[in-house]
């Protein structure tokens, strides 16, 4: 059974950092591409970033490049989304998520896998 763990979510002022992590069992996540997403109450979940198996290509959100960064470490079976510079806007509920194969982007159709979700609130 393939599970995903969010973790590191919290409350943090305008301006900061935080540090998401996605722990995965039940799947290798070095033979997969990953990826994070977003949703806010009443809103669809928007994609924010992804990764591909590798780790040697990765996409961003317009609204997060060049501040937030997606890694992986698969010796840790784990992956990683470092969000510095937050604004009040990136205020979510934040997923990550696995596809059947080794596929990678930006729709939600891609993935098949699902965390339970981490929030992230930022004061103004």
């Amino acid at each position: 059974q393939v599970q995903l763990f969010e973790s590191g979510g919290g409350l943090v002022q305008a301006g900061g950092s935080l540090r998401l992590s996605c722990a995965a069992s039940g799947l290798t996540l070095s033979r997969h591409g990953m990826g994070w997403f977003r949703q806010t109450p009443g809103k669809e979940r928007d994609f924010v970033a992804a990764i591909n198996w590798s780790g040697g290509d990765t996409y961003y959100a317009d609204s997060v490049k060049g501040r937030f960064t997606i890694s992986r470490d698969d010796a840790k079976n784990t992956v990683y989304l470092q969000m510095n510079k937050l604004k009040p806007e990136d205020t979510a509920v934040y997923y990550c998520a696995a596809p059947g194969g080794s596929a990678f982007g930006s729709s939600r159709n891609l993935y098949d896998y699902w965390g339970q979700g981490t929030q992230v609130t930022v004061s103004s």
